[in-house]
C-alpha cells in the first residue's frame, strides 16, 4: 500500500459534515491528541516497566501510532495534500538541514 493509497482509505471512514474551519481544526486537534496518547503509552512503559516493549505494548503503540497517521491523513486532504506530498516537503527539508549541517535544533531558520 502506498502513502496515498492509505490516503484514500482513511478518507473513507472520516466524517466531514462540518464547515471547513471546524472540520482542519477538529483534524489537526486530533492530531494532538493521538500523539499525546503515543507519549503517555510511552511514559508508562519507561516509568513503570523500565523501558521493557512487550508485545501488548507494541500493539496498543502501533494502534495509537496508527491514530496520528489517519489524522495527519485527513487534516493533509483538508488541505489540499497528499501524503506523499508531504512527506516529499519532509524529505527536502531534512536533506537541506543535513547539508547545512543543521539536522539538530532550528535547521529551518539558519
Amino acid at each position: 500500500m502506498t502513502f496515498d493509497e492509505y490516503q484514500q482509505q482513511a478518507l473513507t471512514t472520516a466524517e466531514n459534515d462540518y464547515e471547513p474551519l471546524m472540520e482542519k481544526t477538529i483534524w489537526a486537534m486530533g492530531v494532538a491528541g493521538e500523539a499525546g496518547e503515543v507519549v503517555e503509552k510511552w511514559k508508562k512503559i519507561v516509568a513503570y516497566k523500565g523501558g521493557v516493549v512487550s508485545e501488548e505494548d507494541k500493539g496498543e503503540l502501533a494502534k495509537e501510532l496508527g491514530d496520528v497517521v489517519w489524522y495527519i491523513a485527513v487534516l493533509a486532504h483538508s488541505l489540499g495534500l497528499t501524503l506523499e506530498e508531504v512527506m516529499q516537503v519532509n524529505v527536502e527539508k531534512l536533506a537541506s538541514r543535513a547539508q547545512r549541517n543543521v539536522i539538530r535544533g532550528a535547521g529551518d531558520n539558519r
